[in-house]
Order: C-alpha cells, then sequence, then structure tokens
C-alpha cells in the first residue's frame, strides 16, 4: 500500500505555517544556531543539487529542537548581483521587481521541501531594511581607518559597465571575459573603494586553529593570508642612483642568485628598462594584461618574462644580476620583485632553464639536474659554508642589519578589498564627497541611504555606475553646502559578510533591531557564534574570510561577543548529473526539485540525498536510488496497517529499539546522516520480523526520529496514532543502556553440512525449541520433507544440523 504524498504533504505544511511550528524560541539555557549559506535568488530556482546542505541541517536542527534546545534555523536571499542588474538593462524592468519574483519562486520551493526554517526571520540583501546595517558597518570601518580611495588595478568589463573580482572572470585563448555575457575584460588603474583586511592578517590566522573547520578549509584561509618573514635586501642599479627592494623569505641563498625579476606593474619598470630592449618590455606588459593573478600565479603554466637591459649589483659578492620582468611576479606582494635562485625554486629552475640563466647551487646536493629544495649544508656561500638553513639565516639577517642592506619584514599574500562596483543594483556608499575633497558620512539617522526610483538602468559611458545619469540623486546639499554622493556601490559580499547577524536581529522579514542597541547584544550573547554553518566549498576562502574580517572588527568596536563567527563548518558534496557531470542550465542537465516532489514526494526527496552517502561526498543522481528511498516509505507506512500496537511491552524489540535510539543520536550528531538513515531502517525490518503487538512507545520514538528526515510522513503517523500534537514538537527518544546488552543470537541451520539458513532467538533456548524452529523455516521445511532424516542436531546458541538420506 503506498501512501498519497501530495495530499498528506500538502495537509502538514499547511498545519506548519497556520501554528507557527518553527518559530524561534527563547525559553531553554541552551541554544543551536544552525545555519545555511543563503542562495542567490536567480530566475532558474532551484535544482535537486542544491538542496543537499538545506536537508542535512534540517535533520541537524529538528533533532536539537526535539532535543529541548532553542534553535535558530532562519533562510534569506543574497538578492543584490550582476544577473539582476544586466536583465534589468536588458529589458527595462526594474531589478528590484525581478529579484522579489525570483524570491518568491524560491521560498515556494523550500516550503514545498518541508524545511523547518523560521520565516519571520527572513532577510533580503537588496531590501533597504537590511543594507541600512551594512550602510552602518561600512561607516564604522571607514572611522577605523579600514576603508579608503586609491587608484588600483582591476578587471575592468567595458561590456557590463563595472570591475569584476576575479572569480567573475574565465581566461579564454589568452583573453580575459567575463563570467556573465562573456564580454572582454582588461586591466586597468580605477579610483575605488578599499577596505584594509590586511590589517587584521594575523587576527585571522590566528583565529583559525580554534574552529572546528575542515583542515582543508583552514589550509586554504592560511595560504590565502599567506604570512611570510623574511628580509627587504636592497640591490644598487648598475649605472644608476636608484636602488630596488626586493623581499625574500630565504635570504641565505643570496650568493645563488640568477636573476632579478619585476612585476608588469612595478613603479621602476619603465626608468629601469633600457632603450634597446623598451618595446619588448611593452610588449610583454601588454600581455600580462590579459591575465589574471591566479592565471599568472598557476604553477602548472609555463613561465614567461623578457629581459630588461639593465643590471643590479649583488651587495655580498659585487655581482652584476640581470633583471627581468615577468607576469608570476605580482606587484601588489611584498616589494613587486623578488630574487630569482634558479638552483633552489622549482619555477625559477623552469624559468632560468628557458632564457639560459645560470644555475648557482649553493645548498649541498648528488643531483644538480633539478633544483633542490630540500635541508643541506651551504657551499659555495663564502662566510655561510657548512651551515645549515636556520643558521645562515640568522647570519645573513645579522649582516644585513648591520651594513645597511636591508631590514626585517614580514609579509602576507593577502591583498586589501576592492571595494567597489560600478553598478546600480549594490548598496549606495553612505557618503558624500564635498566640493573642498572631504568626505562626509551620511548621517545615521538618515540611513538607509536608498536606491533612486529609475524607469531605466542604463551604463554611465563613463565608467561610472548607472548612478551617475540620475544627477538630482548624485547633486545634493549637504549641511547647506553642495556635494555628490558616491555612484559607485558596494560589492554583493557586502550583505553576506554579516547576514548571520541579520538573523539574530530580524523580528519581521526585514525589520531588524538597531545592531547597536543594548538589545542586540544580548541577542548576540545568546545566539552567537553560529553552532553549525553548512555550504559549498567554492565559499572555502572569500567569503569566509570577509565575514571573518567584519565579525573581528564588530567584536574589536564591542558589537558582538565573540571573536569568531562560526564554530564547525561543513561543505557538502555535489549531486552530480547521472553521467557523473557537474548539473548546469547550459548542459541541459538539471534536474528540478518540484518534479520530483510531484512525483515521489518531498519526504522522498528528502531521505535519497541524505542517504546517498557522506554529507561531504558528492555522487551521482540515480533515479532507481529515489526508487528506493520512496519503497521504503511505503513499507514504514504499511506497518501502521499490517501492525497492532499495544500499551504492553513484550521486550521483544527493546534491544534494536535501544540501540538504534542511540547509534541514530550519536550519528546525527556527528553529522553522520547516511548512517543514521540505515539504522532507522535496521528498526523497520526489526517490526517486520514480528508477530505479537508493536510496542506503543517504540513506535512514538521511532516516528519522532523519522521526523527528522520524513517531516510530513511522520506527522501523518502520528495522528494516526491517535497523538495530538506536532510529533516536531516531542521529547528526542532516550535510551536505556540496561537493554542494550543483547539477549538474542544467530543460530545457523544445515543440512548435510551446507548452510541453508539462519534464524534470531534468545540465548539460551533449549535443544527441542531450537530443532522446532528451524523446522518451521519455509526452505528447511521444503527440503526435509522429500528427505529421510537420519539424525538432528542442536547446539545450544550455535547451531542446528540435519543428517538426510
Amino acid at each position: 500500500m503506498e501512501y498519497s504524498h501530495k495530499k498528506i504533504e500538502k495537509k502538514w505544511q499547511k498545519y506548519w505555517e497556520e501554528n507557527n511550528t518553527y518559530k524561534t524560541t527563547q525559553e531553554s539555557d541552551k541554544k543551536a544556531y544552525i545555519l545555511d549559506m543563503f542562495p542567490y535568488p536567480s530566475g532558474s530556482g532551484l535544482h535537486v543539487g542544491h538542496p543537499k546542505g538545506y536537508i542535512a541541517t534540517d535533520v541537524f536542527a529538528r533533532m536539537r529542537k526535539l532535543q529541548g534546545y532553542d534553535v535558530l534555523h532562519p533562510i534569506g536571499y543574497d538578492a543584490f548581483g550582476l544577473p539582476a542588474e544586466q536583465y534589468a538593462i536588458k529589458t527595462g524592468n526594474d531589478p528590484r521587481e525581478f529579484t522579489e519574483q525570483n524570491i518568491n519562486i524560491f521560498r515556494e520551493q523550500l516550503k514545498i521541501l518541508g524545511f523547518s526554517y523560521d520565516y519571520n526571520k527572513e532577510v533580503n540583501t537588496s531590501h533597504p531594511g537590511y543594507y541600512k546595517t551594512t550602510q552602518w558597518i561600512f561607516q564604522q570601518l571607514y572611522k577605523q581607518n579600514l576603508a579608503e580611495i586609491r587608484y588600483a588595478n582591476v578587471n575592468w568589463c567595458e561590456g557590463l559597465g563595472t570591475v569584476l573580482a576575479n572569480e567573475e572572470v574565465v581566461v579564454k585563448n589568452g583573453k580575459m571575459y567575463s563570467d556573465i555575457g562573456d564580454f572582454e575584460v582588461i586591466k586597468k588603474p580605477m579610483k575605488q573603494w578599499v577596505l584594509k583586511i590586511t590589517h587584521y592578517a594575523d587576527k585571522l590566522l590566528e583565529g583559525l586553529d580554534e574552529l572546528d573547520w575542515p583542515n582543508s578549509v583552514k589550509e586554504l584561509q592560511k595560504n590565502w593570508i599567506g604570512r611570510s618573514e623574511g628580509v627587504i635586501i636592497n640591490f644598487k642599479i648598475k649605472g644608476s642612483s636608484k636602488t630596488l627592494p626586493v623581499f625574500t623569505t630565504r635570504p641565505d641563498t643570496i650568493f645563488g642568485i640568477s636573476y632579478l625579476v619585476l612585476a608588469p606593474e612595478h613603479e621602476l619598470l619603465k626608468e629601469l628598462c633600457s632603450n634597446e630592449f623598451k618595446k619588448d618590455v611593452e610588449e610583454y606588459v601588454q600581455l600580462a594584461k590579459t591575465k589574471t593573478d591566479i592565471q599568472r600565479q598557476d604553477d602548472s603554466k609555463e613561465k614567461t618574462g623578457a629581459f630588461i637591459g639593465s643590471y643590479a649589483i649583488n651587495p655580498f659578492n659585487n655581482e652584476e644580476i640581470p633583471l627581468w620582468v615577468a607576469d608570476y611576479v605580482l606587484n601588489d606582494y611584498g616589494t613587486g620583485a623578488v630574487m630569482g635562485v634558479a638552483a633552489h625554486d622549482n619555477r625559477d629552475f623552469e624559468f632560468a632553464k628557458k632564457y639560459n640563466l645560470p644555475i648557482k647551487f649553493v645548498i649541498e646536493t648528488k643531483d644538480t639536474s633539478k633544483a633542490f629544495i630540500g635541508e643541506g649544508k651551504h657551499i659555495n656561500s663564502d662566510f655561510l659554508n657548512g651551515l645549515l638553513k636556520d643558521e645562515a639565516k640568522d647570519l645573513i639577517t645579522k649582516k644585513i642589519l648591520e651594513n645597511n642592506f636591508g631590514q626585517i619584514k614580514v609579509n602576507y599574500k593577502l591583498r586589501d578589498w576592492l571595494f567597489s562596483r560600478q553598478r546600480f543594483y549594490g548598496e549606495p556608499f553612505p557618503v558624500v564627497f564635498l566640493e573642498d575633497g572631504q568626505i562626509a558620512l551620511v548621517d545615521e539617522k538618515d540611513l538607509p541611504l536608498e536606491l533612486p526610483k529609475t524607469d531605466y538602468i542604463k551604463p554611465s559611458g563613463t565608467g561610472e555606475s548607472p548612478l551617475a545619469n540620475i544627477s538630482e540623486w548624485v547633486n545634493i546639499e549637504f549641511n547647506g553646502k553642495p556635494a555628490k554622493r558616491e555612484t559607485n556601490t558596494m560589492p554583493q559580499w557586502a550583505g553576506s559578510c554579516w547576514y548571520y547577524l541579520a538573523y539574530i536581529l530580524t523580528t519581521s522579514p526585514n525589520n531588524l533591531i538597531d545592531i547597536n542597541s543594548q538589545e542586540a547584544k544580548k541577542l548576540f550573547e545568546k545566539w552567537l557564534p553560529v553552532d553549525l554553518y553548512v555550504g559549498g566549498q567554492e565559499h572555502a576562502t572569500l567569503h569566509l574570510l570577509y565575514a571573518r574580517f567584519w565579525h573581528k572588527v564588530l567584536y574589536d568596536i564591542g558589537i558582538v561577543t565573540t571573536k569568531e563567527p562560526f564554530q564547525k563548518l561543513i561543505n557538502q558534496g555535489m549531486i552530480l548529473a547521472d553521467n557523473g557531470e557537474k548539473m548546469s542550465k547550459s548542459k541541459g542537465n538539471t534536474i528540478n526539485p518540484d518534479e520530483i516532489v510531484e512525483s515521489h514526494g518531498a519526504d522522498t526527496l528528502r531521505l535519497y540525498e541524505m542517504f546517498m552517502g557522506p554529507i561531504e561526498a558528492s555522487f551521482p543522481w540515480a533515479f532507481n536510488g529515489l526508487d528506493g528511498s520512496r519503497k521504503w516509505l511505503d513499507r514504514v507506512y504499511r506497518i501502521f496497517e499490517k501492525f497492532e500496537f499495544s500499551q504492553t511491552n513484550n521486550h521483544n524489540l527493546d534491544f534494536v529499539y535501544n540501540e538504534v535510539v542511540k547509534k541514530v543520536t550519536t550519528m546525527i550528531e556527528e553529522c553522520k546522516l547516511n548512517t543514521a538513515v540505515s539504522q532507522l531502517m535496521v528498526f523497520v525490518n526489526a517490526i517486520y520480523k514480528e508477530t505479537q503487538p508493536i510496542y506503543i512507545e517504540y513506535i512514538k520514538g521511532f516516528l519522532i526520529m523519522l521526523s527528522t528526515y520524513a517531516p510530513h510522513l511522520a506527522e501523518e503517523l502520528w495522528e494516526k496514532i491517535g497523538q495530538k500534537a506536532s510529533v516536531c514538537l516531542q521529547q528526542w527518544p532516550s535510551y536505556d543502556e540496561t537493554k542494550l546488552v543483547n539477549d538474542n543470537t544467530i543460530i545457523a541451520v544445515q543440512i548435510n553440512g551446507k548452510l541453508r539458513a539462519t534464524f534470531e532467538t534468545k540465548k539460551g533456548t533449549s535443544k527441542e525449541e531450537l530443532l522446532t524452529k528451524a523446522k518451521s523455516i519455509e526452505k528447511i521445511s521444503e527440503s526435509l520433507k522429500n528427505s529421510t532424516v537420519l539424525k538432528e542436531i542442536a547446539v545450544i546458541d550455535k547451531i542446528v544440523s540435519f543428517v538426510t538420506k
């Protein structure tokens, strides 16, 4: 017998909404803040891969609520963005209306999947009630001298009329293109707002060790920050009064320098380049502008460069060192110039081989056919000979300082955050520019500074955002003086930097308590940090880094009460197409969850996606697996048609029930959600072996556990056994340790020495009863019926054996 999922799911979703079943409570001294990385509400809606993480957090949140925790389990939308603006430009429609339509589609898709979200906590980053606080936080960054305007080399896309982040750029045939729209992108110096995240580099490193995050993510963050201790050595330039400062973490290899190399953007490049090589160098610099920083640092790519015709002088042996330009050096790391020590760096070795530069070994090795990057004694290094790395570094550093050749320096790969976008659809900067060039902040009481209403959004044509077209919005009077508003807007990252705080502050959708109030502080003390954060691996660096940066600033100015925002992090794997490819609209291989809900039910989809395997792993979609999950739920439903229930415990299921409760509890706690489903299946299998009425309390406990995965069916069956209040508001079942000793054993049944069957029975069952039970097995009775039994053997707790002729 199959149940009607359409009827049941619609019924209980209506019940939950009418009864506000999943409202956030403030009654317990135990709290659980369970958070999903919120979605961008695109017009295409969800495919079946998107809900995987949402289902996982929902299972965990439901269990915590059943365990008596106050649970904050919210959802919202990362709603500003380039796609909505492009839609507006192409159609003439307001991006706000387009975004609201998409949000409505997403919300309905989420609701039919039965998530226990508190929709009263919903946020939308593009709503003025939300970005009022985004603007306030920006003002605090400005007051802390962490925001400023400066010129920076950016990825400029003329077709989109905006600066793009590296992650929004793709490289094809040696040129850069926008990920959206496929427009050409170039490197261009522009005046930009910059957030000084580098000032928090050490704090961002220190906090990582305290977090329950995957080690791979921690390492990604550490590498992105890239702290390194070294020295800056000032190299004199032959025939010039100029010096070239070079940062290195290995000053002990100074006697092995083959060449020095400058970044294409280095401020001294033009001045140091000789006329003979100027044309080649200029062509090379132009070529470098077509590459992203990520592409330039890809060690798998062949290294390229150009000799600039000048030489530096090694301060320790007066050797002349050729100067080169190469795009694998980034201008904003260190000093924009590095030492090429070809014998002891794989990248430098390849470069030297390609351009026939000398390779000088200064650390002892027997194999000089490749770069040696291991530990060894120094050779060919004057006063460093015979020393190991640390000793040599200490001595050379001392000599550098004594001779005024340079200074000690700590460097970071982390760069300050380019925070301007030339878009209409983003948070306006809450600043004005006065006629004398001074910057003033919009008064807090006048926040939010809202985007203006306009009939049509079009690029300005000047490199500014479309806001520059709306002169009545740009040109204002500020404190009685003429002033202009900033026409750039904030990047989409801004709203996602603090949205986990917004959920805490939200009393109704997009209605937030003042973040700088005592009420807010009390709420932060209650809910922070986020206990479980689940989202995709693609956000392992920038989103998490930016959110941690803003959080630490807010901590330092006394707004939030914890140093870190997210205590535990899980990166969920992808659900791939059935052929193993990544699902994408362009490939036409996406599967709409609405269709699965229609055909199989939301509970089936939820159960299947959790049962596929570990949450962190990626798996291909398989309809036979989906069918199997539905068949199991049908089997659960048939229990309530086929079996009788009793208020009296016959103790037959004591062991299996208590073991399943213990294992399911532990497995969900550890986010081993697929194996927890297996345990629920073990209990159902045990029920189907019973011939006596099932103890009703065990059925109740099973339904409570099932409700975390299949809430609609669990509610229906809960009602079916005469229970009134929602199964989702019950108490999580406990287990009895004394019943975890298994009194049963498995008996093997043999005929003429061959295993033919097994059965389970209580330990100590008599020989006579063992023989009776063995003969009652249909397969055994059929075999014995057609044979002459010569001997019957029964060994208590072990085996039953028949010898036949």
